[in-house]
């Protein structure tokens, strides 16, 4: 399995080849990959694709970052501080929550008035999250959401590493 950016960025890339390779005219580089060889392969117009396919992904991502962080702070740590001070977490707690605070005050999306279709995608991704959640008991829904925080600190680790 590969992440979203992957399994979108394969198909596109294939039509781009192949359109590329139907059209009149297109001039590109012959390259030896082991015993295969490709013709006509236009790698400045690849990087130029690649770049703007990344740029949209991660605008989407960014949107959908936003809204799950204002999810957990206003759903699951709103909810879950009287049982974070019961089972006396509530440094580890405050850290993560102060911790989203800080990210989400930063996090700004590169061109805020080109980007509404991505929003909206972004959005109806995060409103599946959130109605799966809200199907949930919300003890279990809880217990859920904070077991799942390392899967997303660790796709905003990865992701904004690239």
């Amino acid at each position: 399995m590969g992440s979203p950016m992957q399994k979108t960025a394969l198909p596109c890339l294939s039509l781009i080849l192949l359109i590329w390779s139907q059209g009149p005219g297109v001039q590109g580089q012959e390259f030896q990959f082991g015993p295969c060889r490709v013709e006509g392969v236009v790698f400045q117009e690849l990087w130029e694709a690649s770049r703007a396919m990344k740029d949209i992904v991660g605008a989407e991502s960014c949107y959908l970052l936003r809204a799950l962080l204002n999810f957990y702070l206003n759903t699951v740590f709103k909810n879950y501080h009287k049982k974070a001070t019961e089972l006396r977490i509530l440094k580890s707690f405050s850290t993560l929550a102060n911790n989203f605070i800080v990210i989400l005050s930063k996090l700004q999306p590169k061109q805020e008035n080109e980007m509404f279709p991505i929003r909206e995608s972004a959005r109806r991704r995060f409103l599946l999250f959130q109605r799966a959640f809200k199907q949930l008991d919300i003890e279990a829904a809880q217990t859920k959401a904070f077991g799942e925080v390392d899967i997303l600190l660790t796709w905003m680790q990865k992701f904004y590493q690239l």
